[in-house]
């Protein structure tokens, strides 16, 4: 079976508080275990009422405490917000509290507006330059060496995983040079997902960490029990979306039938482009959708993206994504795959 992870961006829903979302995802991470997912990595956003992980490594923490075998991660940390001798003791520090279980995905954008900046004292176009060099450094840091003289006692020899992650072709020739695991977000930026895997896979440079490329798709992942029910859980999200791309961000709200329906033309366009890559439905629409995509994109590991209002909904979810796909081999490697067997 292909490797499945779970991404959260750690919701705060409508009339909950932060101390709320937390507790779910606690509980869906559990939950997450329990049905053999691999990865459990939140997203570091900021300035945002209805995202709770902007404190990754704090988050990622309880996480570790309340779980005991899924891998934990970031999905990413945005590394012009910190300087990398922080987040190489951060997580570092995480790995010996959870040794053998810790994942730091890295990625260049800010994750939150220009007025970011200003609350951080950083510049962060200038940060966004230095990414490549300050990947580098955390490289140089878990490896144990003193970059700048300066050691880091908490990293050095600290078992972290680490991966790239992206939205354009950027990332996808960063990994490749530097030998490292690649995830794509194509759970809400598909438009350079083929594109941005092939760089990855021909430009590979083998490393210490990696001797061929390892490449993760992310995937929008809703299933419950009729398709009509999933559609409609799945408009939470859809308000999300909308809610971001016009400028007003908010916390995550109770699903509403027909939400497209009122919809101008523009707003159901970016929509259909945006969710794109989903898989929304019954168990079986599910497990076909998700087929689809792994051949399509031959990936190695795919996580999804699976926020609903209601948390018992998103475990099910979960759940039911799980038993969909226990017959789903893994694929063997991108230039010899194996086929998918067809849907029951």
């Amino acid at each position: 079976m292909i490797p499945l992870s779970v991404l959260d961006l750690v919701s705060v829903r409508e009339g909950g508080t932060v101390a709320q979302a937390l507790d779910i995802s606690v509980k869906t991470a559990q939950a997450a275990e329990r049905a053999g997912y691999k990865r459990y990595w939140v997203a570091e956003h900021h300035g945002m009422d209805g995202i709770a992980g902007g404190a990754t490594s704090v988050v990622l923490a309880h996480l570790g405490n309340a779980t005991s075998t899924i891998r934990i991660g970031s999905g990413g940390i945005m590394l012009p917000n910190h300087t990398p001798y922080v987040i190489a003791e951060q997580f570092g520090t995480l790995s010996a509290l959870f040794p053998g279980r810790v994942d730091l995905g890295l990625g260049r954008a800010p994750g939150a507006d220009g007025r970011l900046a200003h609350a951080l004292r950083k510049d962060i176009h200038a940060a966004s330059e230095r990414f490549p060099n300050d990947v580098v450094e955390l490289q140089a840091r878990f490896a144990g060496q003193a970059a700048g003289g300066v050691p880091s006692p908490q990293a050095a020899g600290a078992d972290v995983e680490m991966w790239i992650l992206g939205s354009s072709l950027f990332g996808a020739q960063l990994a490749a040079m530097l030998g490292l695991p690649y995830a794509f977000a194509s759970h809400f930026a598909p438009a350079a997902l083929d594109e941005a895997a092939k760089v990855y896979r021909e430009r590979f440079q083998p490393s210490e960490t990696l001797d061929k490329p390892h490449f993760m798709a992310a995937i929008n992942v809703i299933a419950a029990d009729t398709d009509e029910e999933a559609a409609y859980l799945a408009t939470s999200t859809d308000q999300s979306f909308v809610a971001l791309r016009t400028g007003n961000p908010g916390r995550l709200l109770p699903p509403v039938r027909g939400y497209r329906d009122g919809l101008p033309g523009s707003a159901k366009a970016m929509l259909e482009q945006v969710r794109s890559v989903s898989a929304v439905g019954n168990p079986q629409t599910v497990r076909a959708g998700i087929e689809e995509f792994v051949a399509r994109t031959q990936a190695d590991e795919l996580i999804v993206s699976i926020a609903t209002y209601d948390p018992a909904a998103q475990i099910r979810s979960l759940e039911l994504t799980m038993e969909a796909l226990g017959q789903v081999p893994a694929s063997r490697c991108a230039d010899a795959p194996e086929p998918l067997p067809p849907s029951p």
